[in-house]
């Protein structure tokens, strides 16, 4: 369900399977950078096409040179969608926007899946957590 397909990294690209079974991606150590996507989805657009068309593009992001994972919710009440996507570098970035199938899925989300969208990039200089799903804790300070 793309309201909560989350992926993290691997040896091998992440499958439907394996994305929804990691709530939170799985990076390296920083520096690395993030692409985060807000969006209002249209009242009007059709939710299989729309679930398609996502699912496709994380399958395929995930193949993309210098993917590291993706984190995404969804609220359907206000239809306001955020994913971020982790990259190993902004030249990643920059080949993954001009992708062709992406260009089109972009070009297919302006015309009928959004009301509105915003895309930003930032570096990730810094992370720390705490996972219960791990034996070891990180045991770095919190900032």
């Amino acid at each position: 369900m793309i309201s909560q397909h989350l992926y993290g990294v691997d040896a091998s690209p992440p499958t439907s399977e394996t994305r929804t079974s990691l709530p939170i991606a799985k990076t390296p150590r920083p520096p690395y950078y993030a692409v985060i996507f807000t969006s209002v989805r249209h009242p009007s657009h059709s939710p299989s096409v729309y679930s398609a068309t996502a699912s496709a593009m994380a399958d395929l992001a995930a193949r993309q040179p210098g993917y590291l994972g993706a984190e995404s919710s969804y609220d359907q009440t206000n239809r306001v969608g955020i994913t971020v996507s982790f990259w190993e570098s902004e030249e990643a970035i920059r080949e993954w926007k001009q992708q062709v199938d992406h260009l089109a899925a972009q070009k297919m989300g302006k015309q009928a899946f959004y009301k509105m969208y915003r895309v930003r990039v930032a570096k990730v200089e810094r992370e720390y957590g705490w996972d219960t799903m791990t034996v070891a804790d990180e045991q770095q300070p919190d900032p």
